[in-house]
C-alpha cells in the first residue's frame, strides 16, 4: 500500500530549469517514479541533452523552450503541454538565479532578473498548472523549490535579492496551497540548503565551500538526488495530507 502511493505512473510531471543542476535529479526521479516528463527551461542545447539522457531509459522526456519570467509565453505553454498529453498533474519549479553581490552595488537589471525569474516564474508557472489542473479537474501536485536563505541570511555571500524571492516563494507557496486546497490541488515547497552542483563547484570561490561545509550540522553540502528524492516524496499520494508545507532539507545548517 505505502509503496503504491510513491508510484506516478500515468502522471504528466512539468519541470521548469530541469536541464541542469537540481531540476535534472528532479526529472530523473519523476521519470524513475512512473512520469512522464516535460521539461521547460532557456538552456535549449543542455535541455534537449537532458531530455534526450533522460529518454533513454526507456520513458519518453520531452524538451520546451521557454521562458518562466514571460507570462504570455508560460500561458501558452502550459496550454499546449495540457492538449498535447491530455493532462498536468504535477508542476516543479526548480528554474532559479542567483547573483552575489552586496546591495548597495546591485543594479536594478539584476535585482529584476532574480526576482523576475525565482519568484515571478514559480507564480506564473503555478497558476498556470492550477489552472489547467482546474480545466480537467485533476487533483495534482505542485511543488515550488524554496530554499534555506528564504528562512536565514546566509554567510559570507551576500545576496539579499535571492533571499528576498525564496522567502517570497515560500509565503506565495502556503497562499496559494490555501487558495485551491478545495481544488484538491496540493501546493508544497522545499528549502534545499547547499547543494552541490556543477554551477555551485565552477561558480563559487573554494573559500565559500569549505565555510558552508563547516556551518552544516552534516559536514557536508548535498547532493541534487537528495533533493529530488523529497520532491518525488512531495510529488506523490505519500504526501496526500501535506499542503502549504515548507520542508527543509539543508543538513541541518538552519539548527544552529
Amino acid at each position: 500500500m505505502y509503496r503504491e502511493k510513491l508510484e506516478l505512473g500515468g502522471r504528466v510531471a512539468v519541470v521548469t530549469g530541469g536541464a541542469r543542476g537540481i531540476g535534472r535529479a528532479i526529472v530523473g526521479a519523476l521519470q524513475e517514479m512512473g512520469a512522464r516528463c516535460i521539461i521547460i527551461d532557456i538552456l535549449d542545447d543542455l535541455g534537449r541533452a537532458t531530455a534526450e539522457e533522460h529518454s533513454k531509459t526507456g520513458r519518453e522526456v520531452d524538451y520546451i523552450h521557454c521562458d518562466v519570467r514571460e507570462a504570455g509565453t508560460v500561458a501558452s505553454t502550459f496550454a499546449s503541454i495540457a492538449e498535447q498529453h491530455g493532462r498536468i498533474d504535477i508542476l516543479v519549479t526548480s528554474a532559479g538565479v542567483v547573483v552575489h553581490t552586496p546591495s548597495a552595488d546591485i543594479s536594478e537589471s539584476d535585482w529584476r532578473y532574480v526576482l523576475d525569474t525565482n519568484l515571478d516564474g514559480s507564480f506564473w508557472c503555478t497558476r498556470e498548472a492550477v489552472r489547467q489542473m482546474q480545466a480537467k479537474g485533476t487533483r495534482g501536485s505542485i511543488v515550488t523549490i524554496g530554499s534555506m536563505s528564504g528562512l536565514i541570511v546566509n554567510h559570507p555571500q551576500m545576496q539579499s535579492a535571492y533571499n528576498a524571492s525564496k522567502a517570497a516563494v515560500h509565503s506565495l507557496t502556503a497562499s496559494l496551497a490555501a487558495e485551491y486546497a478545495t481544488d484538491g490541488i496540493r501546493i508544497n515547497a522545499i528549502a534545499p540548503g547547499y547543494i552541490l552542483t556543477d554551477l555551485t563547484k565552477e561558480g563559487v570561490p573554494e573559500e565559500w565551500l569549505t565555510e558552508w561545509k563547516a556551518h552544516t550540522p552534516t559536514g557536508r553540502m548535498g547532493s541534487p538526488d537528495e533533493v529530488a528524492s523529497v520532491v518525488a516524496f512531495l510529488a506523490s499520494d505519500a504526501a496526500s495530507f501535506m499542503t502549504g508545507a515548507t520542508v527543509v532539507a539543508d543538513g541541518g545548517y538552519t539548527i544552529w
